[in-house]
């Protein structure tokens, strides 16, 4: 993975930032467009991850010089409490630790009901460009992905 050795980080990512990403849930992120699950009104796992990454992007990747990205390197979540179509779900995320280019969120997820759970996430800085190149290096074999 192509790393951002050339940039200090923490001059533009610091512990505490957060940013809350909120949603409605609807039919397309339940069960029903996931292909499974019995449970076709609530919403999906998938989902729920999706927006708890989302949150933790948002947080970061604007904040950082022009050319450079955070790329998913770990995550680790529960999913504790359903959610249904209609309801509004709430994903904050917070960075607890700046380490070099690895960004460390803490996610807490909730509804109007209250938590529906919480996780780690971890992040990396990259420059996008050369990380397209690594991406394009590794998958000439196959040759069916153009990054640009």
């Amino acid at each position: 993975m192509a790393t951002a050795t050339m940039l200090d980080v923490g001059q533009f990512v610091t512990p505490g930032m957060s940013e809350i990403v909120q949603k409605t849930v609807e039919k397309k992120h339940t069960g029903y467009s996931y292909g499974g699950g019995a449970m076709e009104d609530l919403l999906a796992t998938p989902a729920y991850v999706d927006l708890m990454m989302r949150a933790a992007i948002q947080t970061v990747d604007p904040k950082l010089p022009k050319g450079y990205i955070t790329v998913g390197r770990s995550m680790e979540f529960t999913h504790e409490a359903p959610t249904g179509t209609g309801m509004s779900v709430s994903i904050q995320a917070k960075v607890t630790e700046v380490k070099g280019n690895r960004i460390m969120f803490e996610i807490i997820a909730s509804d109007e009901l209250g938590e529906i759970g919480n996780g780690r996430h971890e992040r990396v800085v990259v420059f996008r460009d050369e990380w397209a190149k690594k991406v394009q290096e590794r998958l000439k074999p196959v040759q069916r992905i153009d990054i640009k």
